[in-house]
C-alpha cells in the first residue's frame, strides 16, 4: 500500500479536497496488477475526524510525517499565515522522503515552508503574480498544468488538480491503473503537465504615440504578409530603435509580439467560426496549417484541433 496523508488545513476548499479524497481514499486496487492501492488517512490539527471524506482515518498533522505521499488542497486565504504544525509536519515529511504534491493554490502552503525554494511551480494562473510577489525565491508557471520536480509536484487550478492526481497514480501503478480510473471519473486519461492552462487572454499590449499606432495598424492585416520591418516603417522608427521600444512597453520583441497576435487572432478564429484550419492559418497570417501547428503548440500547449474541441465540442 502507498500510504497518503491529505493535509485538511483550516483554510482547504471543497473542490480540490474532494478530488484527492476520490482518487486517494476509494479503493480501486482491482485496477492494480499487484492489488495494491492507496491508504488515505486525513490529517487535521487537533486529529479529528472530517465525515464528509469518507472512512479516512484522522490523525494529526505530526503524522503527515510518516506518508509515503502528501497531499496539500487548495487554499483562498494566499497570503495568510498557515499553521505552524502543519507547515512543520510538511518540512520533517520531506526531509524523510515523502512526495508532496500541491493542489491548485496549496503551492501557497507549501511555498510558505519554504519546500518551493529554487523551484519552478504551477498554481492557478490568476494566482502566479501573487505566489512570486509573496515568494521572490519560487519560479512560478502559469503555462503548464503541472510541474513534477521529483520530491515536490505543484498543479494548476482546479481540474488539472485531478491531472496530477492521475499522474501520480501513473507512477505509482502503471498506465493501465491511470487509465482505468480515468474511465471510471469519465475524464481525460492523460493530460500532460506541459500542456498550457487555458487562461483568460490578457488585453492586448500598448505601445505609446507612433508604436502603438504601428500596433493597431499591423493588427488590421494579420492576414498578410508583415515583418518587423513593416512595423518600425509604419511607427517612423529604425529596426532596432523599434525593437528597444516595444521590449521596454510590451516585454516582447517585435516579431515575438507579431507571433503572439497570430496565435491570439487563431484562438479567436477557432472558439468563433468553422473554418478549416488551414483558413485560419491564411487569416493569421501564417500560411499553412502546418505553421499555425507548430506556433500554436508552442504557446498554447495542444494543437488547434484540440483547442477547438476543448472549447466548442
Amino acid at each position: 500500500m502507498v500510504s497518503v496523508g491529505l493535509a485538511l488545513h483550516a483554510d482547504a476548499m471543497l473542490y480540490e479536497t474532494a478530488i484527492a479524497a476520490e482518487v486517494f481514499g476509494v479503493d480501486r486496487s482491482d485496477l492494480s496488477a499487484d492489488g495494491r492501492w492507496y491508504a488515505l488517512v486525513v490529517a487535521t490539527p487537533d486529529g479529528t475526524s472530517a465525515p464528509w471524506l469518507g472512512a479516512a482515518p484522522a490523525v494529526s498533522y505530526a503524522a503527515l510525517a510518516d506518508a509515503d505521499l502528501v497531499i496539500v488542497p487548495s487554499t483562498d486565504h494566499l497570503d495568510g499565515v498557515p499553521d505552524p504544525a502543519l507547515l512543520d509536519a510538511l518540512r520533517t515529511a520531506y526531509d524523510r522522503g515523502a512526495r508532496i504534491a500541491s493542489l491548485c493554490t496549496g503551492a501557497f502552503v507549501l511555498a510558505a515552508a519554504g519546500l518551493l525554494d529554487g523551484r519552478e511551480a504551477a498554481t492557478h494562473w490568476m494566482h502566479v503574480d501573487e505566489l512570486e510577489r509573496l515568494y521572490p525565491a519560487v519560479r512560478a508557471r502559469a503555462d503548464v498544468l503541472f510541474v513534477d520536480d521529483g520530491q515536490i509536484l505543484t498543479s494548476a487550478g482546479k481540474t488539472a488538480a485531478l491531472d496530477l492526481c492521475l499522474h501520480l497514480v501513473r507512477a505509482d501503478f502503471g498506465s493501465a491503473a491511470a487509465n482505468g480510473l480515468a474511465r471510471r471519473l469519465v475524464v481525460a486519461a492523460q493530460r500532460p503537465g506541459g500542456q498550457a492552462q487555458f487562461i483568460a487572454r490578457p488585453p492586448a499590449p500598448t505601445g505609446s504615440d507612433h508604436v502603438g499606432a504601428a500596433m493597431d495598424w499591423a493588427r488590421a492585416r494579420l492576414d498578410q504578409p508583415l515583418a518587423v520591418s513593416d512595423l518600425a516603417r509604419e511607427a517612423g522608427l529604425g529596426a532596432r530603435q523599434l525593437a528597444r521600444r516595444m521590449s521596454a512597453e510590451t516585454g516582447m520583441t517585435p516579431l515575438r509580439w507579431l507571433h503572439r497576435e497570430r496565435v491570439l487572432r487563431a484562438q479567436e478564429l477557432l472558439e468563433r467560426t468553422d473554418a478549416s484550419v488551414e483558413q485560419i492559418a491564411a487569416r493569421c497570417g501564417l500560411g499553412t496549417a502546418t505553421t499555425l501547428r507548430r506556433h500554436f503548440v508552442r504557446a498554447v500547449g495542444v494543437s488547434p484541433t484540440t483547442y477547438r474541441a476543448t472549447f466548442r465540442g
